[in-house]
């Protein structure tokens, strides 16, 4: 059978079966997002971002490289897949129509999707959203007319994405608990001898055994000097006596993750070590108290600049002390709907949920990174996960 006749069949027995959430749970996020796209006078959106797609619908397939399509209209979901992703389209998406297009046939994208749009006359558009192909937007604005499109689309739904729902809330604390799970079973086999690649393969094993999806982003284990070089990963190099060893997991639970950093050492920690240890505590701390809704993601990074300044010309940091997390998919765990950075004026609210990443890195020597995933409420930022901010020595 073609991959109509699939779907069809495949409906029958399984459609819907794996969504993620309650129907009542998309039925409220895309209320939302309708009345945000009233208030913008966008009529449609045209999103292709993979974590986009699942906020609104549940559409969720480890295959994020081909070309998907969501179209949201005043009326309708419909949802642009290739053919082999028709099967994960079936059981994990709430939609109102799935247009199939031949896997190795990317020309039959186009015409389908400006039928679908044609009575549409403001679409918005994220120009910065994973998935959006220039060819695709090429043609659909030879077709329609450039003018229909509009950039605002990404920033419409970042605004809504940002601030988490209680179900949402709940995947976020699962997991934290999972990844906290890979972090201890990979700390356990830190020693003199042991390979990055052995801690890391304990963590996996831990993470997947605990209850996690295919990961977003894979566990990072560096160590040494090596932890001086910002995304590197493990690379079969062997732990010597007295190296510090920076770990970075995030579990996948119905695609949210909550990452965590943890910092353990191959014997005792040097003062240095401890030294940095409590920058970084310093950091989260300053952090926490200044986010509360009314302060600006500009006004927690400023606080933290304070806290860093003295140490800044010894150690590297990234300039990003805090970055939104819920779902999302390869190659990053990063929601990408704010960031808390020098100049970034959005206000924080209730409910919104980043991850920390607090690693300070002496460059050509090692590095100490610690962090937390935290949920803002009235009284500050509060942790999800559970780090507890030390250098574990490991000397036994």
């Amino acid at each position: 059978m073609d991959h109509h006749a699939y779907r069809h069949a495949l409906a029958g027995a399984l459609g819907g079966s794996e969504l993620p959430f309650p129907p009542a749970e998309f039925a409220a996020r895309l209320a939302r997002v309708r009345a945000a796209m009233h208030s913008a006078g966008l009529d449609a959106l045209l999103l292709t971002d993979p974590a986009d797609i699942f906020y609104l619908t549940g559409y969720h397939t480890f295959e994020v490289s081909v070309h998907t399509a969501l179209v949201v209209s005043a009326e309708r979901l419909v949802l642009q897949v290739p053919s082999i992703e028709t099967g994960p389209a079936v059981v994990t998406a709430a939609v109102d129509e799935i247009l199939g297009y031949r896997w190795e046939g990317i020309e039959e994208v186009v015409a389908p999707l400006a039928e679908t749009l044609a009575a549409q006359r403001a679409i918005g558009l994220d120009l910065y959203g994973a998935g959006l192909r220039f060819g695709v937007i090429r043609e659909l604005q030879a077709r329609l007319g450039a003018e229909r499109f509009r950039d605002d689309g990404g920033a419409l739904l970042d605004a809504i994405r940002i601030v988490k729902t209680p179900a949402e809330l709940d995947c976020l604390r699962e997991s934290a608990r999972i990844t906290a799970a890979g972090l201890t079973a990979a700390e356990a086999v830190i020693a003199p001898g042991v390979t990055d690649n052995d801690i890391a393969a304990e963590g996996s094993r831990a993470l997947l055994a605990a209850g996690s999806e295919f990961m977003s982003l894979q566990p990072i284990v560096t160590s040494g000097r090596r932890i001086s070089i910002i995304h590197v990963n493990h690379k079969r190099r062997v732990i010597e006596p007295g190296d510090p060893v920076f770990l970075e997991f995030g579990a996948a639970f119905q695609r949210y993750t909550a990452p965590m950093m943890r910092t353990a050492v191959a014997g005792r920690a040097t003062p240095e070590m401890q030294a940095l240890r409590d920058v970084c505590r310093e950091l989260f701390e300053a952090l926490t108290v200044a986010m509360r809704p009314g302060n600006r993601f500009d006004d927690a990074a400023r606080a933290a600049e304070t806290v860093l300044a003295p140490h800044a010309e010894r150690v590297f940091f990234s300039g990003v002390f805090g970055y939104a997390v819920g779902a999302q998919f390869p190659p990053s765990w990063v929601e990408g709907t704010g960031y808390i950075a020098r100049g970034q004026t959005r206000e924080f609210a209730e409910d919104m949920v980043f991850h920390l990443p607090l690693c300070l890195r002496r460059p050509g020597e090692w590095g100490i990174g610690l962090s937390d995933t935290v949920r803002v409420t009235d009284g500050g930022a509060v942790p999800l996960t559970d780090n507890n901010w030390r250098l574990n020595e490991l000397t036994g």
